[in-house]
């Protein structure tokens, strides 16, 4: 997968229940429920499936997303590490606190 390099598998996953997904899933759902007031149809009782399948979509994509940001932060952790141990000069302690 392109969005998702091979090397993010080993970071821990994130929690099922998160601040990424729940808000997707609940953007899914307000827009199920837009498209039917759009459509003239009653708000909460028409296309129960529907609204269920673009909850069930936001709260995926919010997942992916939050695993995405985690790598990308990783990533640049460990690039930033690695930069400090190649150049421990430009890191010393001044002592004055």
């Amino acid at each position: 997968m392109a969005f998702l390099p091979d090397e993010s598998r080993s970071l821990p996953p994130p929690p099922l229940l998160n601040k990424g997904s729940v808000w997707l899933g609940f953007v899914g759902w307000l827009s199920a429920l837009a498209d039917n007031a759009f459509n003239r149809r009653p708000i909460l009782r028409a296309g129960v499936h529907r609204q269920i399948l673009f909850t069930t979509v936001g709260y995926f994509v919010g997942y992916q997303l939050l695993k995405r940001a985690e790598y990308v932060h990783a990533k640049v952790d460990r690039e930033m590490f690695e930069y400090m141990r190649h150049h421990p000069a430009d890191f010393q302690p001044t002592g004055t606190w």
